[in-house]
């Protein structure tokens, strides 16, 4: 029998985390560098780097006063991963391993340097306490967001807006989705159980979710490959029920129904990657729908195409902007579109802290005109008394409420309907009254906004 293959060696993973934390400041997504790592040390380069880029406004604030002058690129890399996980309550390292472990991988990466990096480190260890109160009237080293971002949701959210900032700052509960087609969500907790896997269900409004009290591989999850369950965030386990009809509107009129789309609806998902929502809209009705799946990016739609099968679903996936609809809209209208619009994802920080750091304050404005240029192509697909939601992952009322306040404005045959609980601004916060009050006080549920637009029919 071989020996099992060791844990790389702690300096390789500080540098490749100083790498990933480098890419996201030359504007790269973290997601994409990280799926270029080397695969041996992908887990232990992404856990530091979402440490180091939760703490990146305080640490470069840090870094600027222990070396008032940057170093080159990489050496800063390194240096801000060191210190980041150097913080008070971050490190699972002792202090000593640490820095010896960031000065080898500097003397790997810029011999030249490792003097400078352990000369740093260790004063910053010696100073720790006054620097950490020096830096404590800089907004963004206080909060470790944009000076921007803060604004935005300042003004989005008067009350709360520093909970919101607070809680991008918790690591996320990793959230299943038990496919009803395989067992009860019952069942597959006791599986979990039975597996030595702890959770629970996220609350009585998602039927289907059980939230794991410590995020697992999912080849450690029972059934996982044969589609017993799926990894989706509870905030995005609402799309489906809610446009499949499983959620009732509280402004129905006395005697209006509101009814479950048939079988053999036909339904868009109009930005379909990487597919959560396609499949769950297939899960809860059985196999039974008429669905196309859209997205622009081809090599994404991949992801769909896989997602599909191994939960054993049907469903047609197209390479299109779903803005152009002459190049792939054959004539017949949708009963229901799922419109999941690109955003600024700034609901779902939690699970892609590098997000803050790309984002800039002209993209919510550019953002916005996509929303309703795909609003406006996509309207017209629906037949009279067809639904349509639209979803994004964001805080940002430019990218939800004020959206679809305006798509209102410029169209009469719309109807918002309202929900009691689960849909408009899902805030990812403890108390906010559409979630039920989850286990231990922490946010269960990413941020989010729906609204679902019923298209009335003609006079």
């Amino acid at each position: 029998m071989s020996a099992p293959a060791s844990s790389p060696p702690l300096h390789r993973l500080l540098s490749a985390a100083a790498d990933a934390v480098q890419a996201v400041r030359d504007g790269h997504s973290l997601t994409d560098w990280l799926a270029r790592c080397p695969a041996d040390v992908r887990p232990g380069a992404q856990a530091l780097s979402f440490t180091v880029l939760r703490r990146l406004g305080a640490v470069q604030a840090v870094r600027a006063r222990l070396a008032p002058k940057a170093p080159p690129p990489r050496v800063d890399a390194l240096l801000v991963t060191g210190l980041a996980l150097l913080w008070p309550g971050e490190t699972a390292y002792t202090e000593h391993t640490l820095v010896d472990q960031a000065v080898e991988a500097a003397r790997r990466r810029s011999p030249k340097s490792a003097g400078f990096v352990n000369a740093v480190l260790r004063r910053f260890l010696r100073e720790r306490e006054a620097l950490l109160d020096a830096q404590r009237d800089d907004p963004i080293a206080t909060w470790n967001h944009p000076r921007w971002w803060q604004e935005q949701l300042q003004k989005d959210w008067p009350d709360v807006w520093t909970e919101l900032l607070a809680a991008n700052q918790q690591r996320p509960p990793m959230t299943l989705r038990v496919n009803p087609a395989q067992g009860s969500t019952a069942s597959y907790q006791q599986r979990l159980t039975e597996a030595g896997i702890s959770a629970h269900p996220a609350g009585e409004l998602w039927t289907q979710a059980l939230v794991l009290d410590e995020p697992k591989p999912v080849q450690a999850l029972p059934g996982f490959s044969e589609g017993d369950a799926s990894v989706q965030d509870a905030s995005a386990q609402l799309a489906a029920p809610l446009l499949l009809g499983q959620m009732q509107p509280q402004d129905l009129s006395p005697g209006e129904a509101w009814p479950l789309l048939a079988h053999g609806a036909r339904v868009l998902d109009a930005c379909s990657a990487p597919g959560g929502k396609t499949a769950h809209l297939q899960e809860l009705a059985g196999n039974h729908l008429d669905l196309l799946a859209l997205d622009t990016d081809a090599k994404r739609l991949e992801r769909v195409q896989q997602n599909l099968e191994r939960l054993h679903l049907q469903g047609q996936v197209k390479a299109a902007d779903a803005r152009n609809t002459a190049v792939w809209w054959d004539g017949r209208p949708f009963d229901a579109i799922l419109l999941d619009a690109p955003c600024s994802a700034s609901g779902i920080v939690r699970r892609h802290p590098d997000v803050r750091w790309l984002r800039r304050a002209t993209d919510i404005p550019a953002l916005a005109k996509i929303q309703a240029e795909l609003l406006e192509a996509l309207w017209p697909l629906l037949k009279p008394g067809g639904r349509l939601l639209y979803a994004t992952c964001s805080v940002f009322k430019a990218e939800g409420q004020d959206q679809i306040d305006a798509f209102l404005q410029r169209h009469g045959d719309a109807r918002w309907r309202q929900f009691a609980r689960g849909a408009g601004h899902l805030l990812p916060l403890a108390d906010n009254a559409s979630q039920d009050p989850p286990r231990g006080g922490a946010a269960v549920t990413d941020g989010f906004f729906y609204a679902l637009l019923q298209k009335l029919p003609s006079a």
